[in-house]
């Protein structure tokens, strides 16, 4: 394994105990019965175990949208040709796309990088760390080279650290490429032991055709590659996408800095997989935004031990989902720097008399 990939991994700590105690002793002086805030409560427990911080606030937000292609886009996997992954990538850069609209909504940044677009796309908010011109067709052969898998995963931590040194503490996963949910699903395949019938979801919108041609393509990869699920790098290899290994690297470096990372749809999920095989302390910094309709994002958020905070139907990435749970997120955070105490309110705690 790549050295610096080691280190980062190596540098990932459990999360804060004794912040996260304080942050539960604190929710139990506010002025309501104990837990009565449900699933609030236990979000902010995390955050504050996870920043060592019991009142976290995250003034600064950034989605981390990870674009690429994909060969195997020459099966016919999508509803969509490939070209679409460079045009949504403008429309994306422009401010016109849904992450824009709802980031924005949610007062987050969005930072776009290119790890394997397969195009030369210029443009002055385009993050450049192209690893090469899209993945080849897993469904011939591996998708990349070892050394580029690494390579995008590093491409993605270091997006994160730079984002924190402007000041980023929270991180909302976002993809861009047309094809990967073909991949993902062969990512998820690979790490959980799932079948394809029971993990390949329509994507883009492909007919049922579509749908029985996708599943085909994906056992194909699995059988031509036979990936080691106990090896994420094997798997991202054999049958990822560059994007998806920048995914992974984005919550390996968000884990490493002590940053919450706002898991968004089944890509995003895939990429999640991967970080916990390559390094399972990863996983405590993880948060679910919500379930997709793409088929097989539900087993893998319970492969992932994660509840979704959302349920809205949606598919379309972008971190679009992720976005939109940034207002629970904020809820949470405010509830435990602004709410009352039962002593600030002089209001009984109910074990008797006004706490004053």
């Amino acid at each position: 394994m790549n050295e610096k990939l080691q280190q980062l991994i190596a540098s990932i700590a459990q999360p804060d105990g004794a912040a996260a105690l304080a942050a539960s002793e604190h929710l139990d002086q506010l002025t309501k019965p104990p837990g009565s805030l449900g699933k609030l409560e236990s979000l902010a427990i995390q955050l504050a175990g996870i920043t060592g911080v019991d009142k976290p606030e995250f003034n600064r937000k950034t989605v981390m949208v990870m674009a690429a292609d994909h060969g195997v886009c020459e099966e016919g996997v999508s509803a969509f040709p490939a070209e679409v992954t460079q045009q949504m990538l403008y429309n994306m850069l422009s401010g016109g796309a849904a992450i824009n609209v709802l980031a924005r909504h949610a007062g987050a940044d969005v930072k776009v990088v290119d790890v394997g677009v397969n195009a030369d796309v210029a443009h002055a908010d385009l993050v450049n760390r192209k690893v090469r011109m899209g993945t080849a067709n897993m469904a011939k052969g591996p998708a990349m080279l070892r050394t580029e898998a690494e390579q995008a995963i590093l491409a993605g931590a270091e997006a994160v650290a730079e984002a924190v040194k402007g000041g980023t503490r929270l991180f909302v996963t976002g993809e861009l490429g047309i094809g990967n949910t073909t991949a993902s699903a062969a990512v998820v395949c690979a790490l959980t032991g799932l079948e394809p019938e029971m993990v390949v979801g329509r994507g883009t919108g492909v007919d049922s055709a579509g749908l029985t041609r996708k599943i085909a393509v994906v056992c194909r990869a699995l059988d031509v590659n036979q990936p080691d699920g106990n090896d994420a790098l094997v798997v991202l290899t054999k049958v990822g996408g560059l994007e998806i290994a920048a995914l992974a690297g984005v919550i390996l470096g968000a884990a490493a800095h002590r940053c919450p990372v706002v898991l968004d749809g089944f890509i995003s999920g895939a990429a999640a997989l991967a970080a916990r095989t390559l390094a399972p302390a990863s996983a405590a910094y993880m948060l679910a935004s919500h379930v997709s309709d793409e088929r097989g994002h539900a087993a893998v958020l319970r492969e992932l031990k994660l509840e979704p905070m959302l349920h809205l139907d949606m598919r379309l990435g972008e971190g679009t989902g992720g976005a939109l749970s940034l207002h629970l997120i904020d809820a949470a955070c405010h509830i435990m720097r602004e709410m009352a105490t039962f002593a600030d309110a002089g209001v009984s705690d109910g074990q008797g008399a006004a706490q004053r």
